[in-house]
């Protein structure tokens, strides 16, 4: 199935964010499109100011924020959509562990109408978020700060992590493959979230779909680690099939009729 514009564009941004720069060839080859359909993409990004162009493809622009705050400008609706479905997953008096991307961040709204909620999270903005609602508890875990990011990292907070148990985990991701299972794009974090994604009573993963189209350099779990996973479209075929025989759930607003039903408490 061919990419829209929005979608290539979208994997376009999310690759140079991880790597630093792109090449024209290498993006022809992994959306299967031409290379003049590639530097029209790029075109456009660069005249958002979005990228820089080089020979040969594309740079992360020298000044520009590729901070939590700039990331979260980006694919809104989406975020907004599977924010919304996450959060139905959670009941009052629950334990759960909330990630520190901009995709689990879009959660929070929405668990501010629950009660006697306990959150672990490892991001000062969304400990700052949650903790004007004084129903919920919130447990910040420490470590190195990152302030790009807003979160922390690093084995004071993987130490904490490990005395942490019966919590339902929400972890974004910034790559999949049917190959190599779940990923990040920096080491720290796919280290820390494999902690706590073999401490949860479950984890439910958060991704939009431009995930499913490549996948990032360190590897966080298999996709037989995750029970859900919450997305804004619904995968092609493939990963459908490829997440069904693993007995992995899908939901995805076009299952909207559908409400999802609450994981189970142990």
């Amino acid at each position: 199935m061919s990419l829209t514009t929005k979608q290539r564009q979208d994997l376009i941004l999310t690759r140079i964010l991880e790597h630093g720069a792109i090449e024209v060839k290498v993006l022809a080859k992994a959306m299967a499109v031409s290379e003049a359909t590639v530097r029209r993409d790029l075109r456009s990004l660069a005249d958002a100011s979005q990228i820089e162009l080089v020979y040969g493809g594309a740079v992360l622009p020298r000044v520009t924020d590729f901070s939590f705050r700039s990331k979260a400008a980006r694919n809104v609706p989406a975020k907004r959509a599977i924010g919304m479905l996450a959060a139905g997953l959670v009941t009052d008096n629950d334990q759960i562990f909330i990630d520190s991307g901009t995709t689990s961040f879009a959660m929070c709204s929405h668990l501010k109408r629950r009660r006697g909620l306990r959150v672990i999270v490892n991001s000062s903005r969304l400990a700052v978020e949650l903790a004007s609602n004084s129903d919920l508890s919130v447990i910040l875990v420490g470590g190195q700060y990152r302030p790009e990011r807003m979160d922390t990292v690093g084995p004071l907070a993987t130490s904490t992590i490990e005395q942490l148990r019966g919590y339902l985990a929400f972890i974004g991701a910034d790559g999949l493959s049917r190959d190599f299972g779940v990923s990040a794009s920096d080491i720290e974090s796919a280290h820390l979230y494999r902690q706590v994604i073999r401490n949860a009573r479950e984890t439910v993963l958060l991704v939009d779909h431009t995930k499913f189209l490549t996948p990032s350099l360190f590897k966080i779990c298999e996709f037989e680690d995750v029970s859900r996973i919450v997305t804004d479209q619904e995968p092609l075929p493939e990963w459908l099939e490829f997440l069904n025989a693993l007995g992995v759930e899908i939901l995805s607003p076009q299952k909207a009729d559908a409400a999802p039903v609450p994981l189970q408490q142990p």
